[in-house]
C-alpha cells in the first residue's frame, strides 16, 4: 500500500507546497480552500463476433482547486502539478469564489481507514490484449447456450485511480482506486422477430475479476429468460399493484428516491423531502440505506473526494427520514457531519453530494413466490432500462425491460413495452411488503448528475400498493 510520501512524489509536490497552495487560495478571505490530485489510467477493448473491433487507453492526469467563501464556490483545475501551475489555479479559484458572508466548514474528519478494494493483480500490469482469449471464450459460452443468437459485442475496460487530497485543516488523504468493467450485448434473431440483451459486472477489484466463473455467469444471464422474451406481449394498463424483483429494480430506488434524498437538493429547496427530516415516509421496518463499505462493489469508497472515510448511512430508518447525504458543504450547512457523499468524476470538477451504493435491507414478508401469492392483478418486473425523475416533484417514469403479469397470485404471460410511471414519495409510502431476498446487483451502474461517478444498488422483492402501469 502506497504512503502519503509516495503520493506526494507521484504528484510532485511536497507538505510546504501544499500548505502553500492552500494559503494562496485563501487570501481572499475564503472560508476553505481543498486541493485534488489524481492520476488515473485507463483501458478498454471491445470484440464484435470474436474480432477486435475497438480499443484504447489513456492516462488522466492534474490538480483541481476549490475555495468556497460563503454560498459561492471558485473552482479552477491545471492539467500538470508543477507548482507555477498550480499556483495559478489557485489564484483563480480564489478570484471565482468571491462573495459576501462565511460558511464554516466541518471539523476534521475522523482518522478512519478502510481497505475496501480487494486485489490480486494491479490492472496498471496489465495490457488490453490479453483479455482477448477471454471475450473470445464469452462469445462461445453465449452461442453454445443458444442457437437464436446472432451478434455478441463484448466490452472490457478497466482504469486506476491515485488520487491525493490536501484542505485548509491541514488533513492529508490518499487512495488508490481500481475498477473493472465487463458488458456483452447479445442480438437474438428467431424467425422475423429480433430481440436484444444485455449484461455485465463491475467491482473495484484487480485483474484476477476476469476469471471463467465470471464469464459462465455472464453468459447464464445474457441468454436466460429469451423463451420469454419472445413471447411478451404488452399488457393492458391502469393502476394496479406492482411486485418489483430482487437486484436490478434497485435503479428505480436509486433514481426515484435516492436523488431525493442528496442533501444539496434538499438544501436549496428542490427535493421533495426538504422539509421532511425526522419524519415518516415509509411504513415501519423499512430501511433505505448508502453505503461506501461493501468490499469490492463498483459503489464502494475508502474516502470520498474530500477526504472523508467511506461509512454507511441510513437515509430512512424504520420508516423515518433520518439523514440526507452530505458532503462538506450541506453538512455545514445543517450542522451536521459530513456523510462521505463528496464525490466527483475528475480533477476537473468540483465534488457535490452524490451516492454510492443504495439499497433497501431485508423485510419479513418473505420470499419472492410469498409476495406474488398475494396479488390478485398486477405486475411483476425485475429490469428497468430507460427512466425519468424529477427531483423536486418527486415523479418518475421507467421502461420495463422484463416482467410479467400476475394473476391470481401467479406468474402468468410475459410482458413487454411498457412503462411504469409514479410519484417517488407516494410509492415509498406504498410499499406495503418488502421480500427478505436483498440483491446487490453488480452492473456497470453509472449516475449523472453533472458528473458521471460509478454506483451501485440493490433491492429485495417488494410490493407497491399502486403504480401507473402503461400499456394498451
Amino acid at each position: 500500500m502506497k504512503s502519503d510520501n509516495d503520493f506526494m512524489q507521484l504528484f510532485g509536490v511536497g507538505s510546504g507546497q501544499l500548505a502553500a497552495l492552500v494559503a494562496e487560495g485563501l487570501k481572499g478571505g475564503g472560508d476553505w480552500c481543498d486541493l485534488f490530485f489524481e492520476d488515473t489510467s485507463y483501458s478498454e477493448l471491445m470484440l464484435r463476433d470474436g474480432e477486435v473491433c475497438a480499443g484504447g487507453s489513456h492516462i488522466d492526469y492534474g490538480c483541481g482547486i476549490r475555495v468556497l467563501k460563503g454560498e459561492k464556490t471558485g473552482y479552477a483545475y491545471a492539467e500538470s502539478t508543477d507548482y507555477p501551475a498550480l499556483l495559478a489555479a489557485a489564484r483563480s479559484a480564489a478570484a471565482i469564489s468571491q462573495a459576501a458572508g462565511s460558511l464554516k466548514v466541518s471539523a476534521k474528519s475522523p482518522a478512519v481507514s478502510l481497505d475496501l478494494y480487494p486485489q490480486q493483480n494491479d490492472w496498471r500490469q496489465s495490457e488490453a490484449a490479453q483479455f482477448v482469449p477471454a471475450l473470445q471464450k464469452l462469445e462461445s459460452l453465449i452461442r453454445a447456450r443458444d442457437a437464436r443468437v446472432h451478434k455478441v459485442i463484448a466490452a472490457l475496460s478497466f482504469q486506476v485511480s491515485d488520487v491525493m487530497m490536501y484542505n485548509s485543516l491541514g488533513e492529508l488523504t490518499a487512495d488508490s482506486r481500481p475498477v473493472g468493467s465487463l458488458t456483452v450485448t447479445v442480438v437474438f434473431i428467431q424467425g422475423s422477430r429480433t430481440e436484444m440483451n444485455n449484461a455485465s459486472r463491475s467491482f473495484r477489484t484487480g485483474a484476477e475479476m476476469i476469471n471463467d466463473s465470471l464469464l459462465e455467469e455472464l453468459a447464464d444471464d445474457v441468454t436466460s429468460g429469451m423463451d420469454a422474451r419472445f413471447e411478451a406481449r404488452r399488457p393492458k394498463g391502469g393502476k394496479m399493484p406492482v411486485v418489483m424483483g430482487a437486484g436490478a429494480s434497485g435503479i428505480l430506488l436509486h433514481e426515484a428516491m435516492g436523488h431525493a434524498f442528496e442533501a444539496d437538493f434538499n438544501r436549496k429547496g428542490q427535493s421533495i423531502f426538504a422539509d421532511k427530516m425526522g419524519c415518516r415516509v415509509a411504513a415501519k421496518g423499512i430501511n433505505i440505506l448508502d453505503d461506501a463499505t461493501l468490499p469490492g462493489n463498483r459503489g464502494a469508497i475508502n474516502i470520498d473526494d474530500e477526504g472523508v472515510p467511506g461509512q454507511k448511512t441510513y437515509m430512512v430508518e424504520d420508516g423515518i427520514l433520518r439523514s440526507y447525504l452530505h458532503d462538506r458543504i450541506s453538512a455545514a450547512f445543517y450542522g451536521v457531519s459530513p456523510t462521505g457523499n463528496g464525490r466527483r468524476e475528475s480533477f476537473r470538477y468540483n465534488p457535490i453530494p452524490r451516492m454510492r451504493c443504495t439499497y433497501m435491507e431485508n423485510g419479513s414478508d418473505g420470499s419472492p413466490e410469498d409476495i406474488i401469492s398475494g396479488v390478485k392483478k398486477g405486475v411483476f418486473v425485475d429490469q428497468f432500462s430507460n427512466g425519468e425523475v424529477k427531483i423536486g416533484e418527486g415523479d418518475f417514469t421507467f421502461y420495463v425491460k422484463s416482467g410479467y403479469l400476475i394473476e391470481n397470485g401467479r406468474l402468468t404471460m410475459p410482458v413487454k413495452d411498457i412503462n411504469i410511471v409514479g410519484n417517488g414519495p407516494r410509492a415509498l409510502a406504498d410499499i406495503v411488503a418488502v421480500g427478505s431476498d436483498l440483491k446487490i446487483d453488480n452492473g456497470t451502474w453509472t449516475c449523472g448528475k453533472e458528473q458521471s461517478v460509478p454506483v451501485g444498488c440493490g433491492i429485495p422483492s417488494v410490493l407497491v400498493k399502486e403504480l401507473i402501469v402503461g400499456g394498451e
